[in-house]
């Protein structure tokens, strides 16, 4: 099992002592030291008050912060968590993710999402409703750019005029895809494009919330896995060569009763399909961020190994980690 931080600013109510270089770099640095694969930022260009009132979030832009954790770490993978793709050029994209890849000297996942925020759509003059449509278009021109970037790529509303002068990306052929949503259309996704899937464990009302099916407890999602297995195998490819990342459930370090359940719980994210967990640390504050980490340590200790992927689960697993997300907006307004 893997596990990735989401860096504290990146739910709802963070500290403002996590809002600076300094705490980002010293966050990084101890997130590395404590046994953490990655840490990922989301992506939220232009969130509204109505959102952030009700359980939503602010995030530093996700590419120009995963860089200043780049030049804090030495072997940290630097994750978009995720990136929403629709909101940008093509062109533009790639060259922010690129830039990534070469200043960390290969070191990024580029986790890409459709979107939900209607608001946050508008306020970036992007149609809404073509977001799955410009998604589509998106990754395809991503990984057409990164494999042969003399050619051009003409879409939609964009495209290369002749022939091209871009930089390649360190990981060739391009870095690890991770494509977010719970829905057979991201499963799709997955299988054509992608080298990682990020579906969300939620109950329906969350989920409708960021427009995207329930996934509302460990079986359903290892159903979603079953299915994402053949999809795979139609493409030709295999379960085996996909990551799949979650949220980690909720634990109270002290608490030995909720540690104990906390590793059941991983046991049942694994044994449906997981190799990946996002954990939120506690965003109170910066020193409450760091012995959150430093705590943690201990559970990955125990999880950090190899392990085989099976299939089949008794039990459900509802709660979900970190802060509850509790969304009343209808950004459909």
């Amino acid at each position: 099992m893997k596990f990735t931080l989401e860096y504290p600013s990146d739910v709802p109510h963070a500290h403002p002592s996590l809002f600076s270089g300094a705490s980002l770099a010293r966050i990084s640095r101890r997130a590395e030291v404590c046994g953490f694969d990655a840490i990922c930022l989301a992506d939220h260009p232009a969130p509204s008050a109505k959102w952030y009132r009700n359980g939503g979030h602010d995030t530093f832009e996700p590419v120009v912060a995963l860089a200043f954790a780049a030049a804090a770490t030495t072997s940290l993978t630097l994750m978009t968590n995720l990136f929403v793709l629709p909101f940008r050029n093509p062109y533009l994209a790639a060259k922010q993710l690129t830039t990534l890849d070469t200043l960390s000297g290969g070191r990024l996942v580029a986790g890409v999402g459709a979107g939900y925020l209607r608001s946050e759509f508008a306020a970036l003059g992007v149609d809404f409703d073509r977001r799955a449509a410009l998604f589509d278009e998106s990754i395809d021109a991503l990984r057409r750019i990164w494999t042969d970037p003399s050619t051009p790529v003409v879409g939609a509303n964009f495209g290369g005029t002749g022939e091209m002068r871009l930089r390649e990306t360190v990981q060739r052929p391009h870095p690890p895809v991770w494509i977010g949503g719970n829905g057979a259309a991201a499963r799709r996704r997955v299988a054509r494009f992608g080298s990682g899937w990020c579906p969300v464990i939620a109950d329906p009302v969350v989920s409708e919330a960021i427009r995207t099916p329930a996934i509302d407890g460990v079986e359903a999602f290892g159903a979603a896995v079953d299915d994402l297995g053949d999809q795979l195998e139609r493409a030709g490819r295999s379960l085996s060569e996909i990551e799949i990342q979650v949220e980690a459930p909720a634990v109270d370090l002290e608490d030995a009763a909720s540690v104990a359940r906390w590793h059941r719980d991983v046991d049942r994210l694994r044994d449906a399909g997981a190799t990946s967990l996002c954990v939120h640390a506690d965003a109170r504050s910066l020193a409450a961020s760091e012995e959150f980490i430093d705590g943690y340590r201990q559970l990955i200790a125990r999880w950090a190994r190899p392990t085989s992927r099976t299939v089949g689960l008794d039990g459900d697993l509802r709660q979900r980690s970190g802060p509850t997300w509790e969304f009343t907006v209808d950004e459909r307004d």
